[in-house]
């Protein structure tokens, strides 16, 4: 039995939720609005401000559904009301991120400065040199985004440089030692 299907969503102030007949779910708040389409094979009701989930059997697939998709819409009304940020920290002598108009411009020890338009949808913010902020309503799109900016360079295990995730520990290596006779 799939317990986290089960918990029922609770909403705020302020945000509605719609399902239409094909299962499209939609929650607008005070920050936006999100649409997601859920499997046919679970029932979404909203009353009194409460949504549920349910599912018609105890298949595999059902209860593989089920969790989901009420996961899904839960962060979609977290989403709406508080909106979601991820934190990125450049670790390297002269790596450095500003914000210029709507592009993220990082100097990252390549040739050449790397330009990164905002996404629509998405925030970034350069509070200081070596920190970025990303910030959007949509979880998946403000965890891709991240995902996206810290491949251009991935913490190193030696001296840990790179772009990592505030509070991401990185594992170190000890790298070579002097030679022993």
């Amino acid at each position: 039995m799939s317990r986290i299907g089960l918990k029922p969503i609770t909403l705020p102030a302020g945000v509605e939720v719609k399902v239409d007949d094909k299962n499209l779910v939609s929650v607008k708040g005070p920050k936006g609005e999100l649409q997601e389409k859920v499997s046919s094979l679970l029932t979404v009701e909203n009353k009194d401000g409460v949504v549920t989930v349910s599912r018609s059997s105890d298949a595999a697939e059902h209860r593989a559904q089920h969790g989901l998709a009420r996961t899904l819409i839960s962060n979609m009304v977290k989403g709406v009301t508080e909106g979601y940020e991820k934190k990125l920290l450049l670790v390297g002598v002269g790596y450095k991120a500003e914000k210029k108009g709507n592009k993220l411009v990082m100097n990252l020890g390549f040739s050449h400065p790397i330009e990164l338009e905002d996404p629509e949808g998405i925030t970034t913010e350069a509070p200081d040199a070596t920190t970025v902020v990303v910030k959007g309503i949509d979880k998946a799109q403000v965890g891709n985004y991240a995902a996206n900016i810290r491949a251009y360079r991935r913490p190193e295990p030696y001296k840990g440089k790179g772009i990592k995730y505030d509070g991401e520990v990185i594992r170190r290596k000890e790298g070579k030692t002097g030679a022993s006779s």
